[in-house]
């Protein structure tokens, strides 16, 4: 199986050089959103603190963004990917099958480790000063693509099960709003009403927004955040991976 991945990889990279367009998302994506929310609402959101307290605020929580962009587009590729009869030619190769996806997921979680560099690069240009913190930095970095590739079983298998593109980023995109505009990504939950605010208790995007934050930072809480981003990601990969690829064994 890891001759077949490793292949498979390769073949996934060689296309994405060949279709240089296909990297769009990862290198636009966080320059679009640092700009809009630092500038258009920094002002507003960053209310009682400095354009660079909002700043520092608000990058890690565009991390959890960036990991949860790439991990859709997945899920809407990978139904095309169907659509067009590529991976039907892929389950008649001489290969383990669950190499197709495994290596989808490296590649893509890649792809969001780009976007997320991209995104830091912004930031530093913007005033984002993580001096002393690099380590964490780092962790928070490794932290977010762990949490961002359980996303992507997610929306592989929504990809598998719907029957269209259409209706997986339609989806996607209800599920996901409330997600993350009810989380700490944004603004505090401490400006928020209680009902609002015991939700995003709960929000794994909260936990993984604060987890970052406090990693890059040293700000805050870290032990906790840390702690249940990793029970979120271990547990949405342990029901997910194996439904994913028993769906993609028996999708006609």
């Amino acid at each position: 199986m890891a001759r077949h991945t490793g292949a498979l990889i390769r073949r996934n990279l060689l296309q994405i050089r060949r279709n240089p367009e296909s990297m769009t998302d990862a290198l636009l994506m966080p320059v679009v959103l640092t700009v809009l929310f630092v500038f258009v609402f920094g002002g507003v959101l960053g209310a009682g603190g400095s354009r660079a307290q909002y700043t520092a605020f608000l990058v890690p929580g565009l991390m959890v963004i960036l990991g949860m962009t790439i991990a859709m587009a997945v899920g809407t590729g990978v139904n095309d990917d169907f659509r067009t009869g590529v991976m039907d030619r892929f389950r008649t190769l001489p290969i383990a099958r669950s190499s197709v996806l495994v290596a989808k997921v490296v590649v893509e979680t890649g792809r969001m480790l780009v976007a997320i560099a991209v995104l830091l690069t912004i930031a530093a240009v913007l005033g984002f000063d993580v001096a002393g913190h690099a380590a964490g930095l780092a962790a928070a970095v490794g932290l977010t693509a762990v949490f961002g590739t359980s996303l992507i079983w997610i929306f592989m298998l929504l990809g598998l099960t719907l029957r269209s593109a259409q209706a997986v980023q339609s989806l996607s995109v209800v599920v996901l709003t409330p997600l993350q505009f009810g989380s700490s990504i944004f603004v505090s939950p401490s400006t928020m009403p209680d009902w609002l605010r015991a939700f995003t208790g709960v929000n794994p995007l909260t936990h993984m927004a604060d987890a970052a934050r406090g990693l890059a930072l040293g700000e805050g809480p870290v032990a906790g955040p840390v702690l249940w981003t990793l029970v979120w990601s271990v547990g949405l990969t342990a029901v997910t991976a194996p439904l994913a690829l028993a769906r993609f064994r028996t999708k006609t």
